[in-house]
């Protein structure tokens, strides 16, 4: 039994949701292995099509990385998917939403920016403190917030170290989505049931190919490079069932295959 999270499979979704309320959620190097874990398994279970992250209690999605577990000599080493064992898994072929549910702070933030949607409560606040304690938001902050906002306005975030309010972030658009406080778990299943209403086969093949196409600086060459997704897709029965469901006036059977 994992210690430092819980998960609730139903139907094809798996919640995971860290379980260290007593430390805001702050992750340390068990943590992070512990999670690890469970997004290979995520990740290799076929009938598993969409996930879910959010935090424990009603103060935090998570503080971050453990200071004072750092501070008594606690280990710092890092599976090499990353912090919270998902900040490096570049690899990760299916929807993550991030149900934000209080503070997100430093490695907090950086777990969110690693997935694909945030849902925030109004009460939901983000940061990159890291300098504040003399380090730096090398879990991924530094890179993706530049490439989600203006630049100029994740500047400000990274030098200040300030805390944005879940309403700015929406409106700054790294927040997909913002709910009333308590609702952020609800809306991400209702978000996650949304994502199930489409072939889980076109649904990788789309973060597959957004997520390469941004390697590439001109749009033609992103739509002229090759796709191993591309391929699956034009290959699986998902694509046979949804003309054949469309014709036949029903809703599709999709099996993700």
């Amino acid at each position: 039994m994992p210690e430092f999270f819980n998960a609730d499979r139903d139907g094809h979704i798996l919640t995971i949701t860290l379980n260290r309320p007593e430390r805001m959620n702050a992750l340390h190097s068990p943590a992070h292995f512990e999670l690890h874990e469970i997004f290979d398994e995520f990740e290799n279970d076929p009938e598993l099509w969409v996930g879910i992250l959010t935090g424990a209690g009603d103060r935090a999605f998570s503080a971050g990385n453990d200071l004072r577990w750092q501070a008594e000599g606690g280990s710092r080493e890092k599976p090499a998917s990353g912090f919270g064992g998902i900040t490096e898994r570049f690899e990760r072929s299916k929807p993550m939403i991030a149900a934000v549910n209080g503070v997100a702070m430093g490695g907090g933030f950086e777990l969110a920016l690693a997935c694909d949607v945030i849902i925030a409560s109004e009460n939901a606040l983000f940061a990159l403190p890291e300098p504040k304690v003399g380090l730096a938001a090398l879990a991924g902050g530094l890179h993706r917030l530049p490439r989600m906002i203006p630049l100029k306005r994740a500047m400000g975030m990274i030098l200040t170290a300030r805390h944005v309010p879940a309403k700015e972030g929406y409106d700054l658009g790294f927040v997909t989505q913002l709910v009333p406080e308590g609702e952020a778990l609800s809306a991400a299943k209702d978000f996650a049931n949304q994502i199930m209403e489409c072939s889980p086969v076109s649904i990788r093949t789309s973060l597959d190919v957004v997520r390469r196409g941004l390697e590439f600086s001109d749009v033609k060459d992103a739509m002229s490079a090759e796709y191993d997704s591309v391929k699956t897709l034009w290959n699986s029965e998902d694509l046979i069932e949804g003309p054949l469901a469309f014709s036949e006036k029903r809703k599709p059977n999709w099996k993700g295959r």
